[in-house]
């Protein structure tokens, strides 16, 4: 017998099953959503990160404000147990990732240092070394006349080429600095090359002479944020130069003293850039050295001209001590 309220019955007992279903629907996508959100969250914030993070207030550090998310150190020093000791914690406070505690950001984009901001009236003789040595011996029998240090930027093939002569600029107390592998276009290659490209030349120099580099100029100038972020990460300073002498134009020995001495950016904390290699430039060097100390400049290498911690650097790439 047809039984009105038995279909009704069965038509809330149908609804309330469809109810149910969408219920648990609706539960397990909401738990899968949390789940993905929770490792998302965790592969890009891993557990040692957050603890950075959360003790970031008493490292006294704080976000540098710009767009690359990094963390600058507003001091070098923590306090611990009533002393002061160098904050070890690379992560957080050294530019990209490494130990060196600065910002080398201007605007929208890392710098290198073209020159440094000092009231003292000094300046930086470097010297690239990519092919040829036939001057080298004169160029540092020059710089030994009057005692002036300076540094030698030099690519692997070369100090493979002429391990001899890295030892003698070693030895002569002169800077050693990191030129890249290959001479390559930085600024085209990925994270992972540019390392290698700095590396293996590091580990070459190392072998030769005991000396850890710790600057590096690329080739060409060529570079962008990535390399300058790169190159601080493997605990070196990315150098340019602020007075290019032109002598690997060979426009002749008068030329190049004239472009170095009379350069418009020629000033305290210079960075000058030669070639080892160049045709004129030991025949120029004497001169070059002499007319800038009779300005009043001291000739320093570059590693005594730069800031090694706590610094920015401003459009032009001069690098500023906080």
């Amino acid at each position: 017998m047809f039984n009105p309220m038995q279909k009704f019955k069965n038509k809330d007992l149908k609804k309330e099953e469809s109810n149910t279903k969408v219920t648990r629907a609706v539960y397990l996508i909401s738990t899968a959503i949390i789940i993905a959100a929770l490792a998302i969250f965790l592969y890009y914030h891993p557990l040692d990160d957050i603890r950075t993070m959360q003790s970031a207030n008493s490292t006294n550090i704080e976000n540098n404000g710009d767009d690359s998310g990094r963390l600058i150190a507003t001091s070098t020093n923590a306090e611990s147990n009533g002393t002061s000791e160098k904050t070890n914690n690379a992560k957080s406070t050294g530019i990209g990732g490494g130990n060196i505690v600065g910002d080398s950001r201007a605007g929208k984009k890392d710098l290198p240092i073209y020159c440094v901001k000092t009231d003292e009236k000094k300046v930086a003789l470097s010297f690239d070394a990519a092919w040829g040595a036939e001057d080298t011996l004169d160029i540092l029998n020059i710089l030994d006349k009057y005692n002036v240090k300076v540094t030698f930027f030099m690519t692997g093939g070369w100090v493979k080429e002429y391990p001899d002569m890295v030892k003698e600029i070693y030895t002569r107390g002169h800077d050693l600095g990191n030129h890249s592998e290959k001479h390559k276009q930085m600024s085209k290659l990925s994270e992972a090359e540019q390392i290698q490209e700095i590396s293996s030349v590091d580990a070459k120099i190392k072998e030769i002479t005991g000396y850890d580099c710790f600057l590096f100029r690329p080739p060409y100038g060529d570079y962008n944020s990535t390399l300058i972020k790169t190159t601080y990460g493997i605990n070196h300073y990315p150098i340019q130069w602020d007075v290019d002498s032109l002598d690997w134009k060979d426009y002749g020995v008068s030329n190049i003293i004239k472009t170095v001495t009379q350069h418009k950016a020629l000033g305290n904390g210079s960075i000058i850039l030669m070639h080892n290699g160049a045709k004129y430039t030991a025949e120029a060097l004497e001169t070059v050295i002499t007319s800038l100390q009779e300005q009043g400049y001291t000739l320093v290498p570059i590693s005594q001209l730069i800031v090694k911690e706590n610094f920015h650097m401003d459009g032009t790439g001069r690098q500023i001590a906080d």
